[in-house]
Order: C-alpha cells, then structure tokens, then sequence
C-alpha cells in the first residue's frame, strides 16, 4: 500500500449504523483479513487486492463531512492489518471530539505482542475507545451478546486496560 492510502472495502464511509457500537455512528470498512475465521459475516473484505484504494486525506473529507454521529468504528476486513492508516484514521476521529470503536480478529494480548515490534500499534490503541477483539467462532455464535458475533468476542475499555495492565471490559459488557 503506497503511504497516504488506505484499502477499503467501500469508499464511501457508511453512516448511520447502530449495530457496530454504541450510539448512531460511522462505519469505515477496511479491505484486508488473513484471519480467515469460518462464518465471517463479511468474507467479501478478506481480499486484500480488492476493495478500493482510496486517499487518507480523502477519507478525512468525509469525517469532515459527517454529521449527527456519536463516533466512528472501524471494521473490516480487519483495520489492525493496515496499522498506519487505522492510527492516522483513528487519531482524526479522536480530534473531531468523536469516539472510535474498532474491531479486529486479534486479541488484546496480541496487539500487545504486535505493538512490541512496531509502535503504530500502540499509537492506534491510544485513540480507540472500545475494541472488540477476537476472531468469530461459529461454535461460539450468539445472539446474547451485544455488538459481537461470538461469545469470546470481548469489548475492551483500552485506556483503562492499559492504566491498568490488564483487560478491563467496556462499560461492564458482558
């Protein structure tokens, strides 16, 4: 991917959702996922030559743009494989006074480990309210648990887990 750029699933960011976190908010979908996790409700985003490739400053419009949103979540795909651009993404919704939730097939512990090797990890977990982290297991599939699709699935309150070194759930979510 040439700097400046991030590969999306759709260019167009989508707004309005209130099934991917809390509140009325954006949706930006990035193209690109090596988790492979059977029954993944968006298979179409794991390719990552599809999607479009679209200019980060391009993507700010947008943010610019929006209006009556509680915040943005990043999905995918899964945004932690385009590391760069989730942190500059991430650190912008941040400065327009939103909230950021993001998904990824990661663990928390492994952002961890992969924030060891390169800084943009952490960079991007100190603009990201709630992670939903963990890949799908179709085994674990349920409807009980609010903004996931598995059970193992958690919603993490990043600043707190890192103040406190350990996982710490978002707003108690079960």
């Amino acid at each position: 991917m040439k700097k400046g750029f991030v590969r999306l699933a759709m260019p167009e960011i989508q707004t309005d959702s209130i099934v991917d976190g809390e509140g009325i908010r954006s949706v930006i979908w990035f193209q690109g996922c090596s988790h492979d996790c059977p029954g993944c409700h968006n298979p179409e985003t794991h390719d990552f030559k599809a999607g479009t490739e679209v200019a980060i400053a391009d993507v700010k419009k947008q943010i610019d743009e929006l209006e009556f949103q509680e915040g943005v979540t990043f999905s995918g795909g899964d945004p932690m494989m385009q590391i760069e651009a989730l942190e500059e993404l991430a650190k912008y919704v941040k400065e327009k006074g939103m909230d950021v939730w993001c998904y990824t097939g990661y663990t928390f512990e492994e952002v961890l480990e992969l924030a060891k090797k390169n800084e943009h990890y952490m960079n991007a977990l100190k603009y990201i309210d709630a992670l939903v982290d963990g890949r799908f297991i179709m085994a674990l599939k349920s409807f009980d648990v609010v903004f996931r699709g598995s059970s193992n699935q958690r919603i993490i309150d990043v600043a707190k887990s890192l103040e406190k070194g350990k996982v710490v759930k978002y707003k108690n979510y079960k």
